[in-house]
């Protein structure tokens, strides 16, 4: 009998990091896992077409739960998501990143009771096994939600996940045991690395009349950096200046585009190309082929560093120090002097930098071999 894991997911960056677990896990003669959609990201351009782009087929369970406050969407998502604990009977439950989808489901898992006891190589179990991929990383700045889910996960995961060395030191820090932690690489970089040939063949910089090496790109959708209207304007403004000199592309976030529109800010179309947001195949040719990237999000400073094209980070702080350290993020922080300091630091000619230690297209087969492991017994 397989063990069952629900894998869950429910926002975009979920996506590419779930893909290549549900297909390790699928070959393991010893798991049978299934998908969960939990709905946190609902639009067409933000979810369901990357099921194409990544080869993924449609999730086994949809909870549909749609946008919401952090309080109600965690609590819907929980609300729905203990219904497919008791339907499913499942000895595990998978989550990644960071997103209010990762904390929901995993508490929901962390305090569900299974009809029947199953044994693993840690012993009999009742509960399902909480299971968090891409656990450890902290920026250590509390007034950021991702990093209350992150703290939050971690400390109730039976199983954590870890994508490099100095999200291992901040579990130790915090007590963790070390039967929990396992440093396995990144499974966001399996994605890019399965892609990456694919991408080559996309016709967006034609579509956008770019040229390889000869714009920047822009991505904006923490509420930190978009929720404000000033706080937005001025990172805009900062940018203009850098599109002055270098032409920016930005696909824009539905969020991001709503707050643009309520604060009037409109950047000017002669410097600036304005999309909608990209499927995953497109927005890979487009951010590989950047000359720069300008980001707030996680996943993107580490997909510039394996892709080696130069990132500045629109935040004060980074959960992904590897980046900085061997790849080719700068902070940036978002204040005008801080962007473009970094900028001009991150367009200089520079020694090469290395990828980080495993970050080599095998995470999910280093997870799925612990996970077969521990379920060998069942």
């Amino acid at each position: 009998m397989r063990a069952k894991i629900l894998c869950v997911a429910g926002a975009r960056p979920n996506f590419m990091k779930i893909a290549p677990v549900v297909r390790a896990l699928g070959a393991s003669p010893h798991l049978e896992p299934r998908l969960v959609h939990t709905g946190q990201h609902y639009d067409e351009k933000l979810s369901r077409v990357f099921f194409d782009h990544l080869g993924m087929s449609r999730p086994h369970i949809e909870l549909a739960v749609g946008s919401g406050s952090h309080a109600a969407q965690t609590a819907e998502i929980m609300r729905r998501f203990e219904p497919v604990l008791a339907e499913e009977q499942p000895h595990g439950v998978l989550v990644v990143g960071d997103v209010n989808s990762t904390l929901a489901c995993a508490l929901a898992a962390a305090k569900y009771r299974r009809r029947e006891p199953f044994h693993t190589s840690l012993g009999a179990r009742i509960r399902p096994l909480v299971i968090h991929v891409e656990a450890g990383l902290r920026c250590f700045d509390d007034d950021m939600p991702e990093e209350v889910n992150r703290r939050l996960t971690d400390s109730i995961g039976d199983l954590l996940f870890v994508t490099e060395a100095a999200g291992v030191e901040n579990l130790r820090r915090e007590g963790v045991p070390e039967e929990r932690i396992h440093l396995v690489g990144n499974v966001m970089i399996d994605t890019l690395l399965a892609s990456k040939d694919e991408a080559v063949a996309s016709p967006v910089l034609a579509d956008l009349a770019l040229q390889e090496g000869a714009y920047g790109l822009v991505t904006l959708h923490r509420p930190s950096n978009v929720d404000e209207s000033e706080t937005l304007r001025a990172l805009v403004a900062a940018l203009d200046e850098v599109a002055l000199r270098l032409p920016l592309v930005f696909p824009v976030h539905p969020r991001t585009r709503a707050r643009l529109d309520d604060a009037a800010i409109r950047p000017d179309s002669e410097r600036w190309k304005i999309v909608d947001p990209l499927g995953y195949l497109d927005f890979l040719k487009l951010m590989s082929s950047a000359r720069v990237v300008f980001t707030d999000s996680g996943g993107i400073q580490e997909e510039t560093t394996v892709l080696g094209v130069p990132c500045v980070t629109l935040r004060r702080n980074t959960e992904r120090p590897v980046t900085i350290s061997e790849g080719t993020n700068h902070l940036g922080g978002t204040s005008r002097d801080g962007i473009l300091a970094a900028f001009e630091e991150a367009v200089q000619p520079g020694p090469p930098r290395s990828v980080p230690d495993l970050w080599d297209g095998r995470a999910a087969e280093r997870i799925c071999s612990v996970l077969a492991s521990l379920f060998a017994l069942h």
